[in-house]
């Protein structure tokens, strides 16, 4: 492993401790925590939320979790998924296998295990097959984008070994601060992380394979996208907002904070922060425009 990933591992898991410190989980919420929906008893976990006292199926979002495509797991964000499922949502929130122990497209694959699970496991767990969304932030979002283009685009998807569930379909996402457009001639933190990401450690080809903005089709779901003042990935929205407007996906962009507001990466995952449940609302009655 790379000291960069030592790095992140140790940063952001400090971070995020210190972000969620005294939690609980809300009464006003039912849990079913780690299921497993593959064979690794570490990584290939999920939990589910529901809101109590909601009966029957619900309209469901599936979280992919960020942390750099090395860090991360469902229980940095309980608390955030939780929240989404106050709105009225069943929320799955799952861990993926990990890069650089678990090289790409291991993500995407848990990911794919994930939806099968959704679409397997409809009648257990209350789940509205029909209404079906997905969020995901920073690597999370990166992810989140590359596996809708597998959904979306038929000459995209034969580059992966697996197929998509039967049936599923994502009637909207949230790309909150995410990475479209991989350029390792920069001296950043997502192009350092390469080499522990990709087998080949970020040859021309896996570029090109890691940067949804060249895979979206005019059958791409609508997008809520996101940034924020002091997020370190904002100059990805405009690479890919034109991609959007070519293809005329339905879209909104919302850019959160001001100059004296100095919102940063993933604030939205920080339950307690008044801008998190401005725009998680915000992401979640978008998504409901689209329940049928």
């Amino acid at each position: 492993m790379s000291k960069t990933s030592d790095m992140v591992r140790k940063m952001f898991g400090e971070g995020d401790a210190k972000r969620d410190a005294g939690l609980t989980t809300p009464e006003d919420i039912i849990r079913f925590d780690d299921i497993s929906y593959g064979e690794d008893p570490r990584y290939q976990l999920l939990d589910v939320y529901r809101p109590k006292g909601k009966e029957g199926k619900l309209p469901v979002i599936i979280s992919v979790h960020g942390g750099g495509w090395v860090y991360g797991d469902k229980e940095v964000y309980q608390f955030y998924c939780m929240s989404l499922a106050q709105r009225g949502f069943a929320v799955v929130n799952f861990s993926y296998r990990l890069a650089p122990e678990h090289k790409f497209p291991a993500s995407l694959e848990d990911t794919n295990s994930v939806c099968q699970f959704v679409m397997e496991q409809s009648e257990k767990y209350g789940f509205d097959t029909e209404n079906i969304f997905a969020v995901g932030d920073s690597a999370g979002a990166h992810n989140l984008s590359l596996y809708a283009a597998i959904l979306t685009n038929p000459e995209y998807a034969k580059n992966y070994a697996f197929c998509a569930p039967e049936g599923f379909k994502l009637k909207a996402i949230a790309l909150n601060c995410g990475a479209f457009l991989i350029d390792v001639s920069k001296e950043d933190l997502t192009s350092q992380l390469m080499d522990d990401f990709l087998p080949g450690g970020g040859t021309e080809e896996e570029i090109h394979l890691i940067s949804s903005v060249h895979h979206i089709t005019e059958n791409y779901p609508p997008v809520y996208l996101m940034s924020a003042v002091d997020d370190f990935l904002k100059d990805q929205q405009p690479i890919i907002i034109p991609e959007f407007m070519k293809k005329q996906i339905p879209f909104v962009f919302h850019f959160y904070g001001d100059k004296e507001n100095r919102l940063a990466h993933v604030f939205h995952c920080n339950v307690r922060l008044k801008d998190a449940t401005i725009c998680n609302d915000e992401e979640c009655n978008f998504f409901k425009e689209f329940i049928s």
